[in-house]
């Protein structure tokens, strides 16, 4: 077997409409409901799945729950417009920019909080 990439991960959240307010207005990620009414964030090729704390879908983690994640999500905008868009936002960074290492190579990297605290790394590789 050989895995090629992520498709879709979870979050469990506190207030489904803050997470996707924070993910649509800042991050720019489309909200979609699917299944029976569920929610998620779609971008690029991917999407994240929200969960409401207490209310999880089956299966699911063995121990869920708000702000328990650490992700990172890769931009090919400039590192210094994505800076000055979150605090536009209001958003603070609260690491970075930094040097780190992606999955393919070198990346540049801020790290934000979502409304439930996950730390969210947005990265860009190359010169960013």
């Amino acid at each position: 077997m050989q895995i090629d990439r992520f498709d879709h991960l979870v979050l469990t959240v506190a207030d489904i409409d803050a997470t996707v307010a924070f993910y649509r207005d800042v991050l720019g990620m489309q909200p979609v409901v699917f299944a029976g009414g569920r929610t998620a964030l779609s971008f690029g090729r991917a999407k994240i799945n929200l969960h409401r704390a207490g209310r999880e879908f089956e299966p699911k983690a063995a121990r869920p729950g708000p702000g328990t994640a650490d992700f990172c999500l890769v931009t090919e905008d400039p590192l210094d417009d994505v800076v000055a868009e979150l605090g536009a936002r209001g958003v603070p960074v609260e690491v970075g920019p930094v040097d780190r290492t992606g999955a393919a190579g070198p990346i540049r990297s801020v790290y934000v909080r979502d409304p439930d605290g996950n730390l969210v790394e947005i990265s860009t590789y190359g010169t960013g």
